[in-house]
């Protein structure tokens, strides 16, 4: 009788769940749609009450851009401009200077040049703050009015004036456009070194870089002795092209994982057998302009033990962004995952410590200039365990491998210190091979949503 009763009143209890439940859902909704009404008050005071009058498609794309900007600072709305944009700089080219820039407090700032451009060749470093472009302010305009200035004919000259922290005054500079031809891999070779820089990971990266080792073999007429994989100011791209490029210097094991909403919503990506290398030595250059994509293929080679990272920690972007189109010209550009390296780190604030730390002592101005990275941005994700960064880069002890004056290396030679540094590196490396073993078995991936 006693167990007839027990059962009743769970029974009882199971049901009485089901109006709680929907009571809450209703409340739920109840509460979106005061939202709602209050979102549609404002919008009609401001159409009829602002001191002019304000286009209603601009006040949805402002309504639509400010819910966005509340996530994080990488989901935002195309509108059929973006989206070309977004296509070209993956797929085209365009006339303009080569940069990389965001918005920060009304200030356009830099992100990253891009190498072999009028911006990088002018000397724009990351984190220099843009103030006026042809002598007009350009502070608390939008970012795309600015990229529009900087964007035009090639041929044409243009006058940026920067502001850089380590300086007393800005700095006046005159560019001249250029076609930037987004071709997303070069190489060359240097003391018998391959040396594959990769500018962005764009469509067929991946492919370019097998047909650069290729290139590089050919050559040579051999192999060479090692590669080098420069990804500095490399600001990332897409996730199956960064997958692709790992894949070229890995046997096996995993490259990659993303870690979505929800505790199942768990996507890997693993190499296929071949590795284009053939096993020979890789050093992964990576610095605080290194973002996404790049440190997913720092991050895999690093953890499969299969190269060496050096340079300095890069940018700290662990997130995934997703495209969903909304009609033929616009889209949601959204972030749907985080991503985690083979041995379940995730690079989101803390990015891809090098194994060998080596400052650009050839570029004067490193020590002065602060770096600007993922956790700088306001809104970004939060990583669960996290580090004290700037206690993980500041040095009490001078180096003496990184004394010398960035003048001095000048009169030897040596205009890019940490790329003279990794070939210097490889040689020795080539020596003791097994210092760098073939994909070597990673610690084994933890379950999905640690860290």
């Amino acid at each position: 009788m006693k167990s007839t009763f027990l059962q009743g009143a769970v029974a009882l209890g199971a049901l009485a769940l089901i109006p709680a439940t929907t009571a809450a859902l209703s409340a739920g909704e109840a509460s979106s749609y005061k939202a709602l009404d209050e979102f549609m008050d404002v919008f009609q005071k401001v159409r009829t009450d602002y001191v002019e009058k304000v286009d209603d498609e601009k006040l949805i794309k402002g309504a639509i851009d400010g819910m966005l900007a509340s996530l994080d600072p990488h989901s935002s709305f195309l509108d059929a401009r973006d989206f070309q944009n977004l296509k070209t700089q993956t797929e085209g080219s365009y006339g303009g200077l080569g940069l990389s820039v965001t918005q920060e407090d009304g200030a356009v700032k830099v992100i990253a040049p891009t190498q072999d451009t009028p911006a990088w060749r002018a000397g724009i470093k990351a984190g220099d703050y843009i103030t006026h472009i042809d002598g007009q302010l350009i502070y608390g305009g939008t970012l795309d009015e600015a990229v529009d200035k900087m964007r035009g004919a090639p041929g044409t000259a243009i006058k940026l004036t920067i502001v850089r922290a380590g300086r007393d005054k800005p700095i006046d500079l005159t560019l001249t456009r250029e076609i930037i031809q987004l071709k997303p891999v070069k190489w060359e070779v240097k003391d018998n070194i391959g040396v594959i820089t990769i500018v962005s990971f764009s469509a067929n990266t991946g492919a370019d870089v097998r047909q650069a080792i290729r290139s590089i073999d050919k050559s040579l007429g051999h192999k060479p002795t090692g590669y080098i994989l420069d990804l500095r100011s490399n600001p990332g791209g897409l996730l199956d092209e960064a997958v692709s490029v790992s894949d070229s210097f890995l046997e096996r094991g995993e490259i990659v994982s993303q870690r979505g909403r929800n505790k199942g919503d768990v996507e890997r990506y693993y190499a296929k057998p071949g590795d284009d290398a053939k096993g020979l030595p890789v050093i992964v250059l990576v610095d605080a302009g290194s973002a996404s994509a790049s440190e997913i293929v720092a991050g895999a080679l690093q953890d499969q033990h299969r190269a060496l990272v050096m340079g300095e920690r890069s940018f700290g972007k662990g997130s995934v962004q997703t495209m969903l189109p909304l009609s033929s010209t616009t889209a949601l550009k959204l972030t749907t995952a985080r991503y985690y390296t083979p041995s379940g780190r995730s690079v989101q604030e803390g990015g891809i410590e090098p194994d060998i730390k080596v400052p650009q002592i050839s570029d004067p101005d490193y020590k002065n200039r602060p770096k600007f990275r993922e956790s700088d941005l306001r809104r970004h994700l939060i990583n669960e365990i996290r580090t004290d960064d700037k206690a993980l880069e500041e040095d009490a002890k001078e180096d003496p491998r990184f004394a010398m004056s960035a003048e001095e290396l000048k009169k030897k030679g040596v205009t890019d210190f940490q790329l003279d540094y990794a070939l210097r590196t490889i040689g020795r490396l080539a020596a003791t091979p097994a210092a760098v073993a073939q994909a070597a078995p990673a610690p084994a991936p933890r379950k999905a949503g640690g860290k």
